[in-house]
């Protein structure tokens, strides 16, 4: 196994906190890639479109997928559209009304709400975690992590990272008096206040106390 160095820094702002949806835990494919965009419905196609892009590709999924049900799951909240974090292959075979078609093969975030592709910290970002009542969140960049509670001061925190196997990860710190376990793990997850989907869980554990919710992988890791 391997750990990587303790990191010490300074206090950042916390960014923004999503959740999570879980994908299958293969390797990505070379023929793949990570993109972000919008995704929206048009009768009944899905129709996505790359962040700061006007080209549209068309979402090619069975019409029974978990896909299309978490889809018209957060469509049918009143959003118009959705903020999706996504692997997979685009075709710029054409298609009527549209630049081509999108063959997902992966999904690490659908959400409703949020700010998607204004996101301007997500290139930076290692990874992002977060769970209500009570509720908490954390961020973790090049730069350090970062423990927010409502009430208290955001803490910047040293840390040690374990990687385990099925893409599995542990981040502990031991600092400032307190104990903090960060647990992750490959598996489908709502979030149980915004309705947001992303690909892994997260528990926390907090000098004795769990609080569970869910994350996801920032763009600085891909895996």
């Amino acid at each position: 196994m391997r750990f990587s160095r303790p990191l010490c820094y300074a206090l950042i702002p916390l960014l923004a906190s999503c959740q999570v949806y879980t994908g299958k835990p293969d390797s990505p494919d070379l023929n793949t890639s990570r993109m972000q965009g919008e995704i929206s419905q048009n009768a009944d196609e899905l129709l996505f479109r790359p962040c700061k892009e006007q080209r549209k590709f068309l979402i090619e999924a069975p019409a029974d997928s978990d896909l299309r049900n978490d889809i018209a799951s957060l469509l049918g909240d009143g959003n118009q559209k959705l903020f999706a974090d996504l692997r997979g292959q685009l075709h710029s075979a054409s298609q009527a009304g549209t630049d081509g078609q999108l063959i997902p093969t992966e999904i690490y975030r659908l959400q409703g709400e949020g700010h998607g592709c204004n996101d301007i910290n997500f290139s930076r970002t290692i990874l992002r975690a977060s769970g209500n009542e009570p509720g908490w969140a954390i961020a973790v960049s090049n730069q350090g992590l970062i423990l927010n509670r409502p009430g208290k001061e955001a803490q910047a925190l040293p840390y040690l990272e374990e990687q385990l196997p099925e893409g599995r990860l542990n981040l502990s710190s031991e600092a400032n008096g307190e104990r903090l376990d960060l647990w992750i793990a490959k598996q489908r997850c709502v979030d149980n206040m915004s309705g947001a989907i992303s690909n892994m869980t997260a528990e926390l554990r907090l000098d004795g106390e769990v609080l569970r919710g869910c994350a996801y992988l920032g763009g600085a890791r891909d895996k």
